[in-house]
């Protein structure tokens, strides 16, 4: 609505009458300005695919090692009609998601319990959490691997140990910092604390939550890439080690957008969930 008030007070400015102006103009006005939003976004990346293609051509690049977008979207078709692409991205989601699972059944229902009903504990242990929090999940490697083997639970350890730690330090955070009323006025009136969970705790500390899911993920998504790049058979962190190592450098390239695309496709999917668990927060609080 205020971009509408806007236009009109653009089409006043510049002296026309307002009676004459059809809301058909107004709708127009408005799609046209959010379009030219739209593609002044995407300008930026049409520019450096641009300079891609023309820059081995034009002698700013060594062709050898920064192939034209051509080769490389040649090299991506090939993979994708075998099917191998579809595979490796296959592979890295399914050991994405179940780390990330097992990470929220683990960091939330700890979190809350934690901060929730038993504070006291959580002051003495989220130090400790912090220090564990700190240590990067990549140094663990090696230890995973003498504790599960060089198979999949050694990389799922890594995506659970990256991921963990901040959703369950968020959890804390978002409910110690709870509006303390809120909790004292749900207990007085008799509430269960299944339906202080579901109702009050839950939906209360919910933005902390997702903030906490968010960093989580992005930083399990690239510790996953490199675990992969080191002991794998497949997944997008492989394909980028083992196209290196044979020096198909197009192929290299179709690993490293396949993980950008599937980074960007993770975000998208993490901001369709916030919006779902916000309407159910907002959902929850009303009744």
């Amino acid at each position: 609505m205020s971009e509408i008030n806007s236009i009109a007070s653009n089409y006043i400015a510049s002296g026309a009458n307002i009676a004459q102006i059809s809301p058909a103009s107004f709708v127009r006005a408005d799609l046209e300005k959010k379009f030219s939003r739209r593609v002044m976004a995407w300008y930026g990346i049409i520019f450096f695919l641009a300079l891609w293609q023309a820059a081995p051509y034009l002698g700013l690049a060594d062709a050898r090692f920064i192939p034209p977008l051509s080769a490389v979207l040649a090299e991506a078709w090939s993979l994708m009609a075998t099917g191998e692409f579809f595979i490796h991205v296959a592979s890295s989601t399914q050991r994405a998601l179940l780390g990330l699972f097992a990470a929220v059944a683990v960091s939330i229902p700890l979190g809350v319990a934690l901060a929730g009903f038993f504070p006291r504990i959580a002051r003495f242990i989220v130090p400790l959490l912090s220090l564990l929090g700190n240590i990067n999940p990549f140094a663990l490697f090696p230890l995973f691997i003498l504790l599960f083997g060089v198979g999949e639970l050694a990389k799922l350890a890594i995506i659970f140990w990256a991921s963990l730690f901040p959703m369950l330090n968020f959890t804390i955070y978002g409910v110690a910092n709870m509006d303390s009323a809120i909790l004292k006025t749900a207990k007085s009136m008799g509430a269960s604390p299944k339906s202080l969970f579901w109702k009050v705790i839950l939906p209360g500390s919910l933005p902390a939550i997702l903030t906490g899911f968010r960093l989580g993920a992005t930083t399990a998504f690239l510790f996953l890439i490199a675990a992969e790049m080191l002991s794998a058979n497949s997944g997008m962190g492989y394909l980028v080690h083992n196209a290196s190592l044979n020096y198909r450098i197009p192929r290299i390239y179709v690993g490293v957008l396949g993980i950008a695309l599937l980074g960007m496709a993770m975000s998208l999917l993490i901001d369709k969930l916030e919006k779902a668990f916000l309407s159910y927060k907002e959902e929850a609080q009303a009744a």
